[in-house]
This record gives structure tokens, sequence and C-alpha cells, in this order.
């Protein structure tokens, strides 16, 4: 357990309480996560998580904006849910990503290409639906978050790992809490 880790821990489990409270200041909490976790996952050879970080903070950046000011005639974003063409434009690009992503680590000699791919892309297409405050991105979450948890043990980073955990419980909270928003918005209707 290193300092950069610790730091990842604390970050990363505010950023996820902020975010299921809809707090936008989750966003400048997370880049401060992905910072610790891009040092963390590169110097344990977990490549595409560690690549994952610089997208993340690209994509923080859009989701701050897009909570304060990407609803409709540029008010607060509300949750919603995802819409059937955006499932199916979410599947296409997982596959094709995971399967991309996959052979790119498998050639330059990933010890877990499959498993850091598969997360790496659920991960991206959960924050795309977290900057859009679709409710869905929760269960995409909680998909990554069961493989992370024994991935990043099997890498000895145990401290993200129990993280990761801590991250599954937050994600069912938040869960609850957005399709609570969402069904009271949808009754007001």
């Amino acid at each position: 357990m290193s300092p950069i880790e610790v730091a990842g821990f604390i970050t990363g489990a505010l950023c996820v309480w902020l975010v299921a409270r809809q707090n936008p200041w989750n966003w400048p909490i997370g880049i401060a996560n992905n910072i610790a976790f891009l040092v963390l996952f590169w110097g344990s050879g977990l490549y595409a998580d560690s690549g994952l970080q610089i997208v993340y903070m690209a994509l923080a950046l859009y989701g701050w904006w897009a909570w304060v000011r990407g609803g409709e005639q540029h008010s607060t974003l509300h949750v919603s849910r995802t819409s059937n063409s955006q499932w199916l434009w979410l599947a296409v690009a997982g596959v094709l990503g995971t399967a991309l992503l996959h052979w790119i680590l498998a050639v330059n000699g990933s010890t877990v290409p499959l498993w850091d791919s598969v997360t790496t892309v659920l991960s991206l297409l959960a924050t795309w639906g977290q900057t859009r405050k679709k409710v869905e991105c929760w269960w995409l979450w909680i998909a990554a978050d069961i493989i992370y948890v024994p991935l990043y043990a099997y890498k000895e980073l145990y401290l993200t790992a129990v993280l990761y955990v801590g991250f599954m419980v937050l994600c069912v909270i938040g869960l609850r809490s957005w399709t609570k928003d969402l069904r009271s918005a949808e009754v007001a209707a």
C-alpha cells in the first residue's frame, strides 16, 4: 500500500459518494482521483486502466459542464433513461472497443489483456452514462466493479480492491437515489 494508493482510495470514495448525491463537485474530485490512479495503475502494469484515467479527465470536464449547464435550454441536467438506440450504440461500441483494446494490450505484453480491456470499456460506457445522468450507468459501474475487485487483488492492489467493494455499495446507493429522482420526475410529468 503506497501513499498514491491511499490518495486514490480517499478521492475515489469521495467522488463516487458525491456522484450518488448528484453533486457536481464529484467531477473535480474525480480528476484528482484520476491523477492518483494513472500513476498507480501504470506502476502496476495495468496500462489500459492507466490510460483510461486520461480519458476520464477529459470526460470529467465535459461531465462537469453537462451537469451544471448541459440540460434543456442550458439548465441543470436531470436523470433520464438510456434509449433503445443508445443501448444499441453502447453494445456495438462495447464489443468493438473490447476487441480492439484486447488486441492492443495482448500485442504489447499486458498480463491481463482481456480483463483490463473489459473493465476499461465498461468504465468508459458507464462514464458516458454518468455524464448524461443516465440511471443505467450504475448497472455498468456495478458490472465493472465486480471484475475490478478480483483483478486488483490479483495485481496485489489490496486497498484498491477494497475501495471497489465500497464503490459497489455506493453504486447501489446511487442507483436507488437516481431511480427515485427519475420516478418522481416521471410522476410529476
